[in-house]
């Protein structure tokens, strides 16, 4: 079964901004293939997204809410926070992995179809 995806405009803004602050305070070029990356991986939710593994926050929600992690490097930097809702999944927050746990004021409705 494929899932369609829907990102919400919050968490396509926070992609947006953490490649604008990548090509400001590292590279253009590192910045482009973290987007381009971290682009694709989020389409790829389409196919078997419960693979990914539960948010530790999970429990603060009402909804179930799971998370890919994403990075460059050897390790992850930033994670997509989803949920998945019968055929579509909601890319709700995208979050480095340094900022703090989410709270329930932190992510949008889940938008219904």
């Amino acid at each position: 079964m494929r899932f369609r995806v829907i990102v919400t405009e919050t968490a396509a803004q926070e992609l947006v901004s953490a490649a604008d602050w990548w090509a400001e305070n590292r590279s253009v070029e590192q910045a482009r293939d973290w987007y381009a990356g971290f682009s694709e991986a989020i389409r790829s939710l389409s196919k078997n997204p419960e693979r990914f593994p539960i948010c530790p926050e999970n429990n603060k929600f009402h909804y179930q809410i799971r998370e890919l992690h994403y990075g460059i490097g050897k390790r992850p930097t930033h994670r997509a926070i989803f949920t998945i809702a019968d055929d579509y999944l909601v890319i709700l927050k995208i979050r480095h992995h340094a900022q703090r746990d989410l709270d329930e004021d932190d992510l949008p409705t889940v938008p219904t179809k």
